[in-house]
This record gives structure tokens, sequence and C-alpha cells, in this order.
């Protein structure tokens, strides 16, 4: 199997299921950012608490 076939194997395999988009109605892109945007603040700020020799 060579690497151009399987390349074209995995472009027909990811077109065969675009009707979808492959987003899922309920995930919200603002939110889910948000999200990962506010638990990243917090593993910093709880980082910086237990750093306090610096």
């Amino acid at each position: 199997m060579s690497l151009t076939s399987t390349a074209h194997q995995l472009v027909t395999l990811a077109s065969e299921g675009g009707e979808h988009g492959g987003n899922h109605e309920s995930l919200s892109p603002y939110l889910t950012g948000g999200g990962a945007f506010v638990t990243l603040l917090l593993l910093l700020w709880i980082t910086t608490r237990f750093n306090r020799d610096r």
C-alpha cells in the first residue's frame, strides 16, 4: 500500500460523510472556546499559586 493510495482512501472516506459537516448541532464554537479559555486561565492561576518561589 503506497502513500498516495492511502491518502486517496482517506480523502474518499472523509468526503462520504460530508453531508453533516462534522459539527454537532448542540455544540457552540463560542461556548466550547470560552470554556477552554476559562479552564486554561484557571490552570494558569493554580500554577502561579503553587509557584511562590519566584
